[in-house]
């Protein structure tokens, strides 16, 4: 038996001393799952290398290594033709389902806005060309659906993603990546999404590590931050403590040298959102309590906290960050964020308020009675917290003077 070669249970591609092992042991009649388990491989892998590469000759299936080499390295021959370009009724069944034309019941047409390609993303708050905008994986799952008893109207999503960002396949014209959910007019790295502003986040400092006490509301003391933005940068921070859903805005005003309009690439932030500008002003903020009631904040995975070990050394305060794309996880305070959005509409410029006024807007919200509270207030809430803890040392004050 030929040695084997050490590989992980990830990789997908066989060496031609794989496939020397493998049909030997494929050869004793052994089961994928065995075969894949003494080779360290995925079974899928096993599979396809069977389906794919097995020579048919006489109509009899039969592995042999080096019939499936050949055959592997036939099929990994490049230049190779895209799908797309041979064959053009799928062409029209994919472009059809990208950039089709929106229509009403009755079948008619609506154009919807007119808007140029200009060969890079939408901008923000920007019309966005009306489509049936089905994503490529819908379209590759839809396929077997449609036509299932032709084999070749398939392609995977994978292969549409490369025929529209890739424009050396010409098969589909770039513009219609305007037709996708994203955009985008060029396509970003999973590994780099991944990576984006996220290096400040450590296991340490994820939920999963938060005392339980926090997540059963029991103690006080612990909060839920977030940032409200409004337009041209400006932001305002929510802080909301977890028992008593009592509120507290956070001033973030524009800092020396802003000018609307005018921000410099990996320039200073000035907008007043920075993370030194953030953590600062939420020291300020939390510093005005008592140490029993800066217990935890938890935060979202945005780049605005990424001082959070500054802010635990001034503070005192520990700092927990959300899963990804988990906003349920600070319930409290997205629910909070919303009744703020009665007074900080979205699209409006919330840099123009003073403290004053931001402290005159958490009063009224900490002045409504809630359900969950028994129709308490939340400073009626926090106030019986403060009221109990400070009677015991009331009570040993007087028995001490007696």
């Amino acid at each position: 038996m030929a040695p084997i070669s050490v590989v992980t249970l990830s990789g997908r591609y066989l060496s031609f001393v794989d496939r020397e092992e493998l049909a030997l042991l494929n050869a004793q009649r052994l089961s994928i799952r065995e075969i894949a388990r003494r080779m360290e491989r995925s079974p899928s892998t096993i599979s396809r290398e069977l389906r794919r590469n097995a020579e048919t000759r006489g109509g009899v299936s039969r592995y042999r290594a080096t019939v499936a080499q050949w055959k592997a390295e036939r099929a990994a021959a490049r230049p190779k033709a895209a799908k797309l370009t041979q064959d053009a009724r799928l062409r029209r069944y994919v472009q059809d389902r990208l950039a089709g034309t929106v229509a009403d019941a009755r079948g008619m047409p609506i154009q919807g806005p007119q808007v140029a390609w200009k060969g890079r993303r939408h901008g923000r708050r920007a019309d966005r060309r009306w489509g049936k905008c089905w994503s490529p994986q819908q379209i590759s799952r839809r396929l077997p659906i449609d036509f299932p008893h032709d084999a070749r109207m398939r392609i995977s999503h994978e292969a549409i993603y490369q025929a529209l960002y890739v424009q050396s396949r010409g098969a589909l014209r770039r513009e219609l990546s305007a037709c996708l959910r994203t955009g985008r007019a060029l396509r970003v790295p999973r590994a780099r999404t991944r990576q984006r502003g996220k290096s400040f986040i450590t296991p340490e400092v994820m939920i999963s590590q938060r005392p339980a006490e926090a997540a059963d509301r029991a103690v006080p003391g612990h909060w839920e931050g977030d940032m409200i933005i409004g337009l041209n940068s400006s932001a305002i921070g929510t802080l909301v403590e977890r028992t008593t859903r009592f509120t507290m805005l956070v001033h973030l005003p524009r800092m020396a040298g802003h000018v609307p309009g005018a921000g410099i690439k990996n320039g200073p932030a000035l907008a007043g959102r920075g993370a030194k500008a953030v953590r600062d002003a939420i020291a300020k903020k939390i510093q005005m309590l008592p140490a029993h009631l800066r217990r935890s904040l938890t935060w979202d995975q945005g780049a605005e906290l990424a001082q959070h070990a500054q802010l635990r050394i001034d503070t005192g305060l520990e700092v927990y960050f959300c899963d990804p794309q988990s906003p349920w996880q600070r319930g409290t305070n997205e629910n909070t964020n919303g009744l703020l959005r009665q007074y900080f509409p979205k699209g409006t410029d919330i840099s123009r308020y003073t403290e004053r006024e931001l402290d005159a807007v958490a009063i009224t919200l900490n002045s409504r009675p809630r359900e969950t509270l028994g129709w308490r207030t939340p400073a009626e809430a926090l106030n019986e917290i403060l009221r109990r803890r400070n009677q015991p040392a009331s009570r040993s004050a007087s028995s001490a003077a007696f």
